[in-house]
């Protein structure tokens, strides 16, 4: 399948997907992304990550593109669209909650299962028993991790967003949760696979595409104006209510389908760096 612009395209923000979209199959920004994007974001467009990595799993990705220091690069979009953090002024501008009571429900139905859940801050994950699959996670985005002292005490508070890891070779459990936690909770939260074995819970209508509509109001541009790069399925959103939605060469089917246009590369040839040298710069 093969979509791509007849023209340059008008890009006022460049939003971007971190694992199997901006990332290689290492689980680095290749060397081509990183310059097509030093070179965007010196012409005055905005370079947003947008991630369902907290904050503190992200910004190492923002130094490697050496833009954090700029006003093109100081944005970044956390936890699939529940939090949106200034890194000029060390502030979360915009952060929604899963209530409670759906959180310790998802907990109930998770152990149900033999899983656990974690929940998360800017900067750490939170666990009440650690098991192989919340590790991985831990070990995927290179933050900290902490055993809680009350876990459903801290459920109870509310948090951005649960994830229910599975084990990789089972994917067919999250499969089946979902629908189970969808059935249950109906619109009161957003329940989806980020990646086959990982479940995640989030607010109602909370989104990357929800918060980055956001954030193009915050800085004064249109979304006509925004281009947003993913693979999967967190990236729906994002991909519908830009004004250009990219799927990546190696997306799912389901993006590749919805998007605009799709990369001629994948993630592992820095897909995204040569989209946007060809058809923003």
């Amino acid at each position: 399948m093969t979509k791509t612009p007849d023209k340059k395209l008008d890009v006022k923000l460049i939003a971007l997907d971190l694992d199997d979209t901006l990332l290689n199959n290492a689980g680095v920004i290749g060397d081509k992304n990183v310059e097509v994007l030093r070179r965007c974001a010196d012409t005055g467009i905005y370079v947003v990550l947008c991630s369902g990595r907290l904050e503190a799993g992200i910004a190492p990705h923002v130094h490697r593109l050496e833009i954090a220091g700029k006003e093109t690069g100081r944005y970044i979009v956390a936890i699939n669209g529940c939090s949106i953090f200034d890194m000029h002024k060390r502030l979360q501008l915009m952060c929604n909650k899963v209530e409670p009571e759906i959180l310790l429900r998802a907990n109930e139905i998770a152990e149900e299962a033999g899983l656990r859940t974690q929940i998360y801050s800017t900067d750490t994950i939170y666990y009440g028993e650690m098991n192989p699959w919340i590790q991985m996670d831990i070990d995927l985005c290179k933050v900290h991790g902490e055993k809680a002292k009350d876990f459903k005490a801290m459920l109870s508070q509310g948090s951005p967003k649960m994830l229910i890891p599975c084990n990789p070779k089972t994917p067919e459990i999250a499969q089946t949760l979902l629908k189970k936690l969808k059935d249950e909770f109906g619109e009161k939260a957003v329940v989806f696979t980020s990646k086959p074995y990982f479940l995640e819970v989030l607010p109602p209508n909370c989104g990357k595409g929800e918060a980055l509509l956001w954030l193009a109001n915050h800085i004064g541009i249109k979304a006509e104006n925004m281009i947003g790069f993913g693979d999967g399925m967190n990236d729906e959103s994002m991909i519908s209510k830009c004004g250009y939605g990219v799927a990546m060469k190696n997306g799912c089917e389901y993006i590749k389908n919805i998007a605009d246009f799709i990369t001629e590369k994948t993630n592992d040839e820095d897909g995204v760096g040569d989209f946007l040298e060809k058809y923003v710069l």
